[in-house]
């Protein structure tokens, strides 16, 4: 794909997504600069804080697109709630520094990597853009400001924004919640989950790098925001079971009851307010295995013409394969 322009740059392209997008657009001959926090490694790169404007105004001098993609996460929430500066500081403060210095450094195209869980939270419904309600979550609750900030700075300086709310991403050098499940199934160490025909929606690593290259050139997606997934949202037993298959394992025939899940999660809840760190298992854990999360990637399959092509078993077989 031909998407134009001098320099490319990309926070956070030293990480799981943006390095995946590197190369793709290196494979394409496209100039990439990449701006990262530590030192990077990749040529053409720049050291730089998301709080230093000064130091983000030399990141994205020339550069004519920006992919944003660094920013904080963690898988679970903090029994303290530390984390909660860090998801504010970091995805809200720093998106807005750096979009409102690329839009002063005359950056045609920005495209912002946001999360579905700047939504509300779903239940048990497959929902789109227009779900009402607020994030819940620290994490969730700074990505949808950011949201805001990118799109108030796409108006103010004449830019081409865009936000992707993602699913969660999975891939090979992952090291997300899919990974670290897959590797306990692969060991025979995970316990069978039940089949409650709950939803998980998620995209891999390639499909999002794919969307990001497709509406960073197309004029259909300026000022939008769209679900990136794919449209088959397994439920959790249907990923444990393609799990088994992607690490050699045979078919398990069995599950533990969902009533034990929830024993066990109540267990791990009152060990945790005693000892008050995280344990592997607890109320939040199991919500996410035997909950849904279901995300609608109708719209941007209707307005872009855009889809996931990698399927399940394709792109958990890439990620387990030695």
């Amino acid at each position: 794909m031909d998407i134009g322009g001098k320099v490319h740059l990309v926070s956070g392209g030293t990480g799981f997504i943006g390095r995946r997008l590197v190369q793709s657009l290196n494979a394409d001959g496209v100039t990439t600069r990449v701006l990262s926090r530590s030192g990077a490694r990749a040529q053409n790169s720049v050291v730089a804080d998301l709080v230093d404007r000064q130091a983000l105004a030399v990141a994205c001098a020339g550069a004519d697109t920006i992919f944003h993609c660094a920013g904080y996460a963690h898988a679970f929430s903090s029994l303290s709630g530390d984390d909660t500066e860090m998801h504010w500081r970091v995805n809200f403060e720093g998106t807005r520094n750096l979009v409102e210095v690329a839009g002063q450094a005359g950056v045609k195209r920005f495209v912002f990597l946001s999360s579905v869980k700047a939504m509300s939270e779903p239940g048990n419904k497959c929902v789109d853009e227009d779900f009402p309600g607020e994030p819940e979550t620290a994490y969730g609750q700074s990505k949808r400001a950011a949201e805001a900030a990118v799109l108030a700075a796409g108006l103010r300086f004449g830019m081409q924004v865009v936000n992707l709310r993602l699913a969660m991403v999975y891939g090979p050098g992952g090291r997300g919640n899919l990974e670290r499940m897959g590797r306990l199934v692969g060991r025979g160490v995970f316990p069978p989950l039940p089949e409650t025909g709950n939803h998980r929606s998620l995209v891999h690593v390639d499909d999002v790098v794919s969307a990001m290259r497709q509406v960073a050139t197309d004029v259909r997606a300026v000022g939008k925001t769209y679900i990136v997934a794919h449209h088959l949202a397994p439920s959790g037993r249907g990923l444990y079971d393609a799990l088994r298959t992607a690490n050699g394992l045979p078919p398990c025939r069995w599950s533990v009851p969902v009533q034990l899940w929830h024993l066990a999660a109540s267990f791990g809840d009152g060990l945790e307010s005693l000892l008050r760190r995280r344990l592997p298992l607890d109320r939040e854990v199991v919500g996410r295995l035997l909950g849904s999360a279901w995300y609608s990637p109708a719209r941007i399959e209707q307005e872009l013409n855009w889809s996931a092509r990698v399927s399940l078993t394709d792109g958990l077989a890439g990620m387990f394969k030695q």
